[in-house]
């Protein structure tokens, strides 16, 4: 008997993170499969994962329910028979809904499978701006957690976590929520709040079948609501898209200066979104993920640059995520990871060509290439 931890979390949240941190102090001694559901072209975080010793199993698209329950049914399957693990870990896109992923694993019907957790990581200092823009997803994953986990609290205010603490109880009120900077903890201290179940899985799963609508998916079977609510979000969303730039420029240089100008629209679209959160939109609809391999060199000062770059909105569009590996101009490797306002740039090791990964919403495609000088 597997079981399945499952760690959901948006964009950049650190669920790699997490994870590696668990391997090595808290699943050591256990046979540990990683299943990863990577929503772009080109997934980078396979070899970082296999120098670990972990067997990886990935699967580059978007919704891993209606793309993906076919082949994400096989995958567990084969991964029981091939490995017969202790512990499988599932990584699903950030911009999945948790809901999906745990209906995936339920669909799958196998006796040799247990749900054991479900964890949401969710970035302390991101939480307000990402539930008010991409509340869909972002609450999904909030509300059907057992365990949230917040990341970057080292580094963020005790104003901005605590703030970041009550929004999350707005949507899961029973969630355990981990607060305390990870390097604070242990692993096992992380697991043994992640096997706490203040929510049991039979809650859970009530829930979930609560949840179902009443028109089917051609794709894979599971009801999906396709009415006015559609017409709704899609508005909802241009809105949201107009105020963004303001918000991702300001909420971290200006935190206090902005706050209670931020909380007026925050407060008016935390209300339409929970008035209208049972929205299933996929990923694909929302999310756009432009990937290119490419032998281009680079200097790390340049790709700083470049990660900087991607701030301006108005050019690029809206950018949540970048990761690659490309070479340098001196022989070295870089490793480049982007969250909004989090450049990371570093040396690692080789890579058979060079990857790039850009993923948001509304992206300029043809900018990015132009910035990354691939025209």
């Amino acid at each position: 008997m597997a079981k399945v931890d499952i760690f959901s979390g948006f964009l950049g949240a650190g669920k790699t993170t997490l994870i590696k941190k668990l391997i090595k102090e808290a699943y050591s001694g256990e046979k540990t499969v990683l299943i990863e559901n990577e929503f772009g072209e080109i997934g980078v975080d396979g070899k970082f994962l296999e120098d670990a010793g972990v067997e990886i199993t990935e699967m580059n698209s978007g919704c891993i329910c209606c793309s993906l329950v076919g082949d994400f049914g096989e995958a567990l399957k084969k991964v029981v028979a091939d490995f017969a693990p202790d512990r499988i870990l599932i990584e699903p896109s950030g911009v999945g809904k948790l809901s999906d992923v745990i209906r995936a694993v339920r669909n799958v019907g196998s006796d040799s499978l247990e749900l054991n957790s479900f964890t949401t990581v969710v970035d302390a200092g991101k939480c307000r701006i990402y539930m008010k823009n991409f509340g869909e997803f972002f609450n999904d994953q909030v509300e059907h957690a057992q365990t949230i986990i917040l990341s970057h609290t080292g580094i963020v205010s005790e104003e901005k976590t605590a703030k970041a603490v009550e929004m999350l109880r707005e949507h899961n009120k029973d969630a355990v929520i981990v607060t305390t900077d990870w390097d604070q903890l242990t692993g096992a201290q992380i697991l043994e709040a992640m096997e706490k179940k203040n929510i049991s899985l039979e809650d859970e799963l009530r829930k979930l079948s609560e949840e179902e609508e009443e028109d089917e998916c051609p794709i894979c079977g599971h009801h999906h609501h396709h009415d006015h609510d559609d017409e709704h979000e899609h508005h909802h969303h241009d809105h949201d898209d107009e105020h963004e730039h303001h918000h991702y420029d300001h909420d971290d240089e200006h935190e206090h200066h902005h706050h209670d100008h931020d909380d007026e629209h925050e407060h008016h679209h935390h209300d339409h979104d929970h008035d209208h959160h049972h929205h299933h939109h996929h990923a694909d609809d929302i999310f756009t993920s432009w990937g290119r391999e490419t032998a281009v060199k680079y200097t790390a000062d340049e790709m700083n640059e470049i990660l900087k770059a991607l701030e301006n909105e108005e050019k690029y569009g809206i950018i949540l995520r970048s990761k690659g590996v490309v070479a340098s101009e001196n022989g070295e490797w870089i490793h480049f990871d982007y969250v909004p306002g989090e450049p990371d740039v570093r040396t690692g090791s080789a890579d058979i060509t060079g990857k790039i990964c850009v993923i948001g919403s509304k992206i300029n495609e043809d900018a990015l290439a132009e910035l990354f000088r691939l025209k």
